[in-house]
């Protein structure tokens, strides 16, 4: 069997996928890094919303997929920019899947953090981003969940230097009932976020998100950091005080980052584990045996995927992955909140299909060509 897929040209190609899946296997969790998967969201198909309307959310579906994730030894990293925090998930729906996902994490025994937000502000004054952080905050940890101290729109707009986010993030990190993780989102995931910790100048910056960290290090288990630049990463890295961890957040970078030098390695926060779960399980199981060789041979060929799905405009990645659980069988619709399913082009979910079927990622491969033609079919494309 073929399928004819478009390509950015005009010009239909033919195709062969695939006829098995990559053969893993669920296991227990990992021994030589954390890691964890930021987790989207499924969207309710059948509520009557707009994409101004608060988040419809297919709550068993969106549960299910974090089981699954869970079932192979990842963490989840909930309520994330992978769960379209600021891109159709509002704080409420937010504040009800951390809720929702934190009980199933303890009845699962999954390992779980979430994130900590002002996205119930559109804007303030410092002290009212603090309290908005401070409501976020208590919410997560009654939860029984890890805290993520996201970056805040809000905190941008309103911080006049970088003694605003020391003293923000200071009273934070002090009032932390456990050790938080601290995330730098850069400004390709949001635009609203340039300049984070008072500049524009990422030495400059840098050095101000470490004199958060070196002031409370007691309170910090670690740092993501999410600006698609691997000597950034390792820079910071090897600069955090003893016990901090770094959690990549490279999507373009992270086998070299996860695998690491002779002065350290990087754990893993990453977006893209959303549809690279069970592989990207069963590579850091290889690593745990030590096998550096083994664990690049899996994952190094993914990060053309990865790269495909987050390619610019950046933010718009969560409607590849969405698209690939739909292949996948994680859900029985390309639906998502706010609309986004109609973020990428009909090329874009072409090259994603075929990259991620040559990964060996669907679990049904016929499946995953029935529905990429069915897709096709609405845009026209006859078989």
């Amino acid at each position: 069997m073929t399928i004819r897929l478009p390509g950015g040209d005009g010009v239909l190609r033919t195709y062969e996928p695939r006829t098995a899946p990559l053969a893993v296997t669920p296991g227990t969790p990992f021994t030589s890094r954390t890691v964890f998967s930021a987790a989207h969201v499924v969207a309710d198909p059948f509520a009557d919303v707009s994409p101004d309307s608060p988040a419809a959310v297919d709550w068993d579906a969106t549960l299910a997929f974090r089981r699954h994730l869970w079932s192979h030894g990842l963490g989840v990293a909930e309520a994330m920019d992978t769960a379209q925090r600021g891109m159709g998930l509002d704080w409420a729906g937010a504040a009800e899947l951390i809720r929702r996902s934190a009980a199933e994490a303890k009845s699962v025994g999954g390992r779980i953090a979430c994130g900590v937000g002002t996205d119930q502000i559109a804007s303030g004054s410092l002290a009212e981003v603090r309290a908005a952080y401070e409501e976020q905050l208590a919410l997560v940890e009654e939860s029984g969940a890890q805290a993520i101290l996201m970056a805040s729109r809000a905190l941008a707009a309103a911080a006049s230097g970088p003694e605003d986010y020391l003293e923000v993030y200071g009273h934070l990190l002090r009032q932390a009932a456990e050790p938080v993780v601290l995330h730098w989102l850069g400004p390709m995931f949001d635009p609203a976020l340039e300049g984070y910790w008072g500049s524009a100048d990422l030495d400059t910056a840098t050095d101000t998100f470490l004199e958060v960290i070196a002031a409370h290090p007691d309170k910090v288990d670690g740092i993501k950091v999410s600006l698609l630049d691997a000597r950034r990463e390792i820079d910071i890295r090897r600069r955090l005080p003893k016990g901090v961890r770094c959690y990549t957040g490279d999507d373009f970078n992270y086998p070299e980052l996860i695998a690491g030098d002779e002065q350290g390695f990087s754990h893993a926060l990453l977006g893209i584990f959303d549809p690279l779960g069970p592989l990207a399980a069963e590579a850091v199981r290889v690593l745990d045996r030590g096998d550096v060789r083994g664990f690049r041979d899996l994952l190094d060929p993914t990060v053309g995927l990865s790269r495909h799905l987050f390619q610019t405009p950046t933010r718009f990645y969560k409607t590849g992955v969405v698209f690939l659980a739909w292949l996948a069988g994680h859900q029985s619709h390309f639906t998502m909140v706010g609309g986004l399913q109609s973020a990428r082009s009909l090329p874009h979910f072409a090259t994603a299909y075929e990259l991620a079927d040559g990964l060996g990622l669907f679990p049904d491969p016929k499946l995953a060509e029935e529905r990429m033609k069915t897709l096709l079919s609405v845009y026209g494309v006859d078989q």
